[in-house]
């Protein structure tokens, strides 16, 4: 076993790397101003890139999708941290490196009008192989814009 980090301390470089380091998520203004176990929001601001309906001004739907699953990937790994008994880099690592989408299903509540979106998830159940979570997604004013459900390979 290597060096011994904390559950806190993973999830703060697994934060720094989805904000910082990933093209697409740059690309949308991903933002991530709670990631901590058992709670995760997302943030991004509505911009003319992200317009799926020109008629209507809306967020396009894949953009909606792309946060709930980032958020239910993340909130599952968060619970997988809390769970390891070995939390050295390499074995933090190698989970990591398992963490996929099996499958995600998005449920589309209204158009996606709004200055500001937020994506939440929790954790359903995470077992040693397959996680899964629920994920919501709300413009500034509360409303519920869409909702997933995302099961996750986590091991």
């Amino acid at each position: 076993m290597g060096t011994q980090l904390s559950a806190q301390t993973f999830r703060k470089m697994l934060k720094d790397i989805f904000e910082l380091q990933m093209p697409f998520h740059q690309l949308i203004g991903l933002e991530i101003p709670c990631y901590e176990n058992n709670k995760i929001e997302l943030k991004i601001a509505m911009k003319p890139e992200l317009v799926g309906n020109i008629m209507h001004g809306i967020l396009h739907g894949g953009v909606t999708a792309s946060l709930l699953d980032v958020a239910g990937g993340m909130i599952v790994f968060s619970d997988v941290l809390e769970n390891m008994e070995d939390l050295s880099e390499e074995a933090v690592t190698k989970r990591l490196q398992n963490l996929g989408t099996i499958d995600l299903r998005i449920d589309y509540l209204r158009p996606g009008r709004g200055k500001e979106f937020t994506a939440t998830a929790t954790v359903i159940r995470t077992g040693n192989k397959v996680a899964v979570a629920r994920m919501e997604l709300h413009n500034e004013q509360g409303d519920h814009i869409a909702f997933g459900t995302g099961t996750y390979m986590v091991g």
